[in-house]
């Protein structure tokens, strides 16, 4: 149990809060897809996928999939139960959408997110109604997704709105990969 007050951060680190989301039935906004962009399903190798991330999460301090080793990315995009989408504009992937089935009943959303390109254009809510519709399509019961407080400020909200409900929340610790250069 962590105490009440202030605890100090060791060097090189970074703290977050996370909080873990869930959905237990299909909740769908009806959003259509934004003039000009096209839902695709993509089979990206670890470089186009590393871009694809970097694209989308770098302001937002997304590393998890940068810092993984080569093979264990490879793995979870060669793996028939991990989906991955993006929203396609004048031919340039600007979204990344991926659906973790590993789990027997659920998906995790594990990772999802737009471009500076699309915010605000309606191409994020699009992205989450297919999310959910290709989620539930595979006889779930649970659809989760966590984020934290390193992610973009709007990405809770825009869970709850969506229909998540929040289960619980944590203290994470890990090191920092901008002290790396990531």
């Amino acid at each position: 149990m962590i105490e009440n007050g202030l605890h100090d951060l060791p060097p090189g680190k970074v703290a977050m809060i996370v909080t873990h989301l869930e959905m237990r039935a299909a909740v769908l906004r009806g959003v259509p897809c934004p003039e000009g962009l096209s839902l695709e399903r993509i089979a990206p190798d670890v470089a186009a996928y590393r871009d694809l991330f970097r694209h989308v999460g770098q302001d937002w301090l997304w590393y998890g999939r940068i810092v993984m080793a080569d093979a264990d990315l490879q793995a979870i995009l060669d793996d028939p139960a991990v989906h991955i989408f993006t929203l396609m504009k004048d031919g340039t992937p600007e979204a990344l959408l991926e659906l973790d089935f590993r789990e027997t009943g659920a998906c995790e959303l594990a990772y999802f997110g737009v471009s500076k390109e699309l915010i605000g254009t309606g191409a994020g809510a699009f992205l989450m109604d297919q999310a959910v519709e290709r989620a539930f399509a595979g006889q779930i019961s649970r659809f989760h997704v966590h984020t934290c407080t390193i992610d973009s400020p709007k990405a809770l909200p825009f869970y709850i709105r969506s229909g998540f409900k929040v289960t619980r929340q944590q203290v994470e610790l890990d090191d920092d990969p901008r002290l790396k250069g990531l």
